[in-house]
Order: structure tokens, then sequence, then C-alpha cells
């Protein structure tokens, strides 16, 4: 089936993408392509925003796990993620694309804060919008941050970037049979607890008509291809989109 092609889109990015084939930290390598396919998807004329994790530098939840006080560690997990934002931004700028970082935590020094109505101001003068800093509050993951910003920049989709190439009835790394989806419903993603996003992100999601495609980033060029509506993804949708 042939998938719409969306216009402003947000693109979440987990932190673990950044890594490349390091254990930790941040890859120059596959930053440089990651913002290659940013700027391609740019030059297509989309309008892209982006949101990035920070689990390649700092987990807040398993900080918690071993001993943190969870809002002082998921603050620690926001840090991280202005970090990758300004990496990533420092790469799309290399390549001469108009980039601005928007922190959710005012830092003057480094970045934008977030004001709504200039980051659309932003994305109508045809920069990229990197959001950072999840959604400023502790207790809420990036996936989260990123369907709240989806939701207040009026986009078209939520495209998530995994390593994996849609959403399957069980974890395909460990189920060799397990079945990937083409289009899935919200609803089902929520009863079934299928590991998309969290059910926070979801239900915003769900309930501002935003579908999330799911693909894998790690594939060199596959970002572009799934906005064309070709290649391999999963559309959550709500039922009867």
């Amino acid at each position: 089936m042939t998938r719409p092609r969306f216009n402003r889109v947000l693109l979440k990015l987990s932190g673990e993408v950044l890594m490349g084939p390091g254990q930790f930290g941040i890859d120059p390598d596959t930053v440089a392509r990651v913002a290659g396919e940013i700027a391609a998807a740019k030059e297509a004329g989309h309008e892209i925003c982006v949101v990035v994790g920070g689990g390649n530098i700092f987990r807040g939840l398993a900080a918690a796990a071993k001993g943190f006080e969870r809002a002082t560690a998921d603050y620690m997990g926001m840090l991280a993620t202005v970090m990758n934002a300004l990496a990533l931004q420092n790469a799309l700028e290399q390549i001469g694309v108009d980039t601005r970082v928007q922190s959710a935590i005012p830092m003057a020094s480094v970045c934008e804060p977030y004001i709504r109505r200039r980051a659309q101001r932003h994305l109508e003068k045809g920069r990229i919008v990197i959001f950072a800093a999840g959604v400023g509050s502790p207790f809420f993951t990036t996936d989260s941050g990123a369907a709240l910003r989806a939701a207040e920049m009026n986009c078209d989709a939520l495209f998530k970037g995994t390593s994996v190439d849609g959403v399957y009835d069980a974890d395909p790394k460990k189920v060799a049979s397990a079945t990937r989806y083409e289009t899935v419903a919200f609803s089902k993603v929520l009863s079934d607890d299928l590991k998309v996003m969290d059910a926070s992100a979801i239900a915003l999601c769900r309930d501002n008509d935003i579908p999330i495609v799911v693909f894998n980033i790690r594939e060199q060029g596959n970002l572009a291809q799934v906005l064309r509506g070709e290649g391999v993804a999963t559309i959550v949708q709500n039922e009867g989109a």
C-alpha cells in the first residue's frame, strides 16, 4: 500500500542511534549520516523538527533503579538530550542547514528556550528545529516530549527512527516468528502493550490524531524512502484512518 506524503513531521531519535557502533557516547560519523538524511528530507520539501533522547549518555530511569532520586536522575537525563541536540545541530550546520535548538530547560548560553510560536516560525522559514530537555519536567520520557511537540507544532506525523523496521507482535530480536504490522491501531498498541512508545505518548498522539510511523533509521537512506511512502515501516493510527 502507498503511504501518504506528510509535510510537517517530527522525527524522534533515540540517543542510542547516535552511538553508532560504540557502546556509549556520540559517534561523529553516525551523527553526520543522520544529519545528511535530515537535510535530504528538508530538500525534498518537508518541514522537519527533531526530538532526540539521551540514553547514549545518561538514562534517568536506569539511574533511579540504582539509587538515584528519580527527579534528579530525570533532570540529568534531560541535560544529556541537550548535549545530543547540540551535536546534531553542529552536524547539520556543517552541511549548510540552518538549525535551531530549543530547550525546555532554559540555558540561554547554548540554545534558545522553548517558545512555541518561535519554533513554528523557524519551521516556516525552512529551519530544522531540535527540541531538547524533554518536556522540562521529571517523570516524563522523551517519547512523551516528542508527542507533545508534534501536537504543538501541528505536525502531520511523528516519525520514530529505531533499530527495527516497524512494529511487531513480539520482539523480532528474540522471536524469529514475530510478525510485522503494516498498520496498527493506537487502541491495539495500548491493549496489547506493543513496544512502540510509552502509553502517555501513544494516548497523546491518538487524541490528537497524529499517526506514528516506525521505521529503521540505522539503514542509510531509509528516512527519505519512508517519507516518500516507500521502504518498510509501520503506521500506528486511529481506526478507520
